[in-house]
């Protein structure tokens, strides 16, 4: 009876701690920062060399980790990562993958901005 009270015990002592709680996120990626990506990516597409593949992958994988980025643009970052392989022949289909995945990268992953409402429509 006295672990079933310690585990919840123990988890309310790690995650109250004000040091766990008080960790920053990492900044946002910034649009250059995507940009490059989709431009690796859109070099990996064309290419189909280890080098542009491989530099597509690096630039992409840290975005996996990210704590903020929501999962649509999680989605969009896995797809770069999973198709931006070297390929036996470089086809119509894996180059267009590619680029769809890369072209949503900028819209799916940039920062969103806060609408602000007009006066008029608070007063309803």
């Amino acid at each position: 009876m006295k672990f079933f009270f310690a585990v919840p015990t123990i988890l309310l002592g790690i995650l109250g701690n004000p040091a766990f709680a008080s960790q920053e996120h990492p900044p946002w990626p910034s649009a250059d920062e995507l940009r490059a990506i989709q431009l690796a990516a859109f070099n990996c597409s064309r290419d189909n060399s280890p080098e542009s593949c491989s530099s597509a992958r690096t630039l992409a994988d840290p975005l996996m980790d990210h704590p903020s980025l929501p999962g649509n643009c999680k989605d969009v970052v896995w797809a770069v990562l999973e198709e931006s392989r070297v390929a036996l022949s470089n086809n119509v289909q894996r180059r267009d993958a590619i680029d769809a995945a890369a072209k949503q990268l900028t819209t799916k992953c940039s920062k969103p901005v806060k609408r602000t409402q007009s006066k008029s429509k608070l007063n309803r």
